[in-house]
């Protein structure tokens, strides 16, 4: 048993142990604050020498003026729509959004309750209606505005009380950057001229330049509060991210639109011009997806040449049965450079077919001599027309029965003619000399069929521009005798724009294929040497059909000022991945990705991997078939044997 005096003490001990507790507490309360402000103050000491990201986008200064703001070296000012028209059309802000400058849009969405605004309508819709019935008791004229109003009041009671429309009180504002004040200016003159070209008003802020700059930061918060009542349908059109549809009901698959995964269907032959360009580095997809071009307009019935530099099309080629031509000095296959048309739609005079053979001529002569003097130019000129005289073709001559020169001819006539020793000497390399077996021979090819591939891999690199020519001019000869609709794909463009002659020849095709149902298609990889050439912006500029793929950092900015960019999209086209770009159709554009089926990826591909596997498949194939038409044989000859037993 415990006594009364034991528990007495015990309970005392156990006060005393929980005041001493207490005090404890309350001390260690009362020190709290004075450890926390000691670390408040060591964090911000320690934060004081240290950099944050705060610190890295803010400008060096900020200087606010009534009607912009000065933001380190940049000029600032903010634009506010206050009214739209009755009527909008959907995409109206795409000339806004798609401008190449810089600028930033916000929006606000102010939800209002349907049953506040139909109660604002109905007393609405009470007086419209007496004053039009006043007007009438008293017999005045009826007032269109009135009825108007009333009649778009109960359409939109009507869309607000079923639930297809919404309403919002919608805020626009647009802020704009500027290296100058003048330029600055400009700037607002052109986006408020575009505004109310579409009967929108709008006004530049005037001592809330700080809240307008506030109000498009991406901070969410609306400081200047210039609201426009407006329905969701109203509201919408003004949505900025509009995507180019490229798709159409006639044409080919050229891809995927990155912006909204549909389908770019598109007729290059729908355009102003069936012309093409394609810029791309080494390896980024350009002749993948010509590729896929060519195959898919096969299957549409368009004929389809291609002067292939590298032996690329190759397997495409024989997989669909197209011709295969290998141009070489070795090579069978020949050429004629003074080869005539044999009939040019329009009913083109022989005389004047004959003094365009003759200027073709003396690009391609140019090339092989060299720059020519003003006099070497006068006997070349005057010795070409002799050479085609020596053979009958004259002005009155029938150009479909006659037999063309070879260029041992033009020798001929040069050696004959006062001056010409020495331009004869330069030609014999190219009659007798180690190129004999390139120029120097009667035409054996012949492009019956729809697909027609010429290939110059095996050329050296002086030859390939003048073989290229060469090649180029028989294909415009035989595209003029006859009008088909067809495509001329140039690979490697860039070695024809390093000579004035070809680069002037290819700038004149392109300008006339149109009238011949022809389009041309020039790909190159080096960009610098293409764009800078004045015959290459021509020819970019004459072309409807642009594809732009994944480009080099050294060439993204005369990319970005030739096809008038914009700063994503010059970034989208540094880092795009492969068969990844930016297709132009006329005035559309859209980020691309070109697919294809696994069966014409198998037929296209340039990857040396892939065509390795490839080519062991075929191997491995070959292979089985021999052993099972060997297995055959063998259980044949028994067979036979017991025959002849019998």
């Amino acid at each position: 048993m415990f006594k009364p005096t034991q528990v007495k003490q015990q309970e005392k001990l156990e006060e005393k142990s929980k005041l001493d507790t207490e005090k404890r507490e309350v001390k260690q309360i009362e020190k709290a604050p004075k450890i926390t402000k000691e670390l408040v103050e060591e964090e911000k000491a320690y934060r004081r020498g240290t950099l944050t990201i705060r610190d890295l986008i803010a400008p060096a200064s900020m200087q606010v003026r009534p009607d912009h703001l000065r933001l380190g070296e940049k000029f600032v000012r903010t634009i506010f729509v206050i009214g739209y028209p009755r009527y909008i059309s959907v995409g109206w802000f795409a000339p806004i959004i798609n401008m190449s400058t810089t600028f930033d849009v916000a929006m606000f969405f102010y939800p209002v309750k349907s049953a506040l605004i139909l109660k604002q309508l109905k007393k609405r819709v009470g007086a419209l209606e007496a004053q039009i019935i006043a007007d009438a008791e008293k017999g005045a004229a009826r007032d269109p505005l009135r009825e108007t109003a009333l009649r778009d009041i109960e359409a939109l009671r009507d869309a607000l009380t079923q639930g297809t429309e919404k309403f919002f009180q919608f805020a626009l504002y647009v802020t704009i950057y500027a290296e100058d004040k003048d330029e600055l200016d400009n700037l607002t003159d052109q986006i408020e001229d575009i505004i109310g070209s579409r009967l929108v008003f709008s006004k530049k802020v005037f001592f809330q330049a700080e809240q307008g700059f506030n109000s498009t930061l991406p901070l969410a918060n609306d400081e200047l509060s210039v609201t426009f009542n407006m329905n969701s349908s109203p509201a919408a059109s003004s949505f900025p991210f509009i995507s180019s549809e490229l798709t159409s009901d006639n044409g080919i698959l050229y891809g995927i639109n990155r912006h909204n995964n549909s389908l770019i269907l598109f007729d290059r032959f729908s355009l102003q011009n069936a012309n093409s360009v394609v810029f791309a580095t080494s390896g980024a997809g350009k002749s993948y997806a010509i590729k896929l071009e060519v195959m898919r307009s096969l299957m549409m019935g368009t004929d389809v040449i291609i002067i292939d530099p590298e032996h690329e099309y190759k397997h495409m080629s024989d997989a669909v049965g197209g011709t295969y031509i290998n141009i070489s000095l070795a090579s069978e296959n020949k050429i004629n450079p003074f080869d005539l048309p044999s009939a040019i739609a329009g009913g083109a005079k022989p005389e004047d077919i004959i003094r365009s053979a003759v200027i073709t001529i003396k690009g391609l002569i140019r090339l092989m001599l060299g720059e020519l003097t003003h006099e070497e130019d006068s006997i070349v000129d005057r010795a070409l027309l002799e050479t085609y005289a020596k053979k009958d073709i004259t002005a009155t001559s029938d150009l479909s029965k006659v037999e063309v020169p070879i260029m041992q001819d033009f020798q001929d006539i040069l050696e004959g003619m006062e001056g010409g020793a020495d331009l004869a000497l330069r030609l014999r390399k190219y009659t007798l000399g180690t190129f004999a077996g390139l120029f120097n021979s009667p035409t054996n090819v012949k492009m019956d069929n729809q697909l027609v591939c010429f290939s110059v891999r095996d050329l050296e690199d002086e030859l390939r521009p003048i073989a290229i020519y060469d090649i180029i001019t028989y294909i415009w000869n035989v595209v003029r005798s006859e009008m088909k609709k067809r495509i001329l794909v140039i690979d490697e463009a860039w070695w024809l724009m390093q000579h004035e002659d070809s680069a002037k020849f290819i700038y004149a095709l392109v300008k006339r294929c149109r009238k011949y149902y022809l389009g041309v298609t020039t790909i190159t990889q080096d960009v610098n040497d293409f764009l800078t050439s004045p015959y290459g912006k021509a020819i970019v500029t004459n072309s409807s059909l642009q594809l732009l793929m994944k480009q080099s950092p050294a060439a993204i900015d005369l990319i970005q000022k030739t096809f008038v960019l914009t700063e994503g999209e010059k970034y989208l086209l540094l880092e795009s991945a492969l068969g990844e770009g930016i297709f132009f159709a006329g005035m559309k554009h859209a980020a691309i990705k070109v697919v294809a089926s696994y069966t014409e990826d198998q037929l296209i591909t340039s990857d040396p991997r892939q065509l390795l596997e490839i080519e062991e498949a075929k191997k491995e194939f070959a292979e089985q078939m021999e052993s099972e038409e060997g297995a055959g044989a063998e259980g044949q000859e028994p067979e036979n044997m017991s025959n002849m037993e019998t």
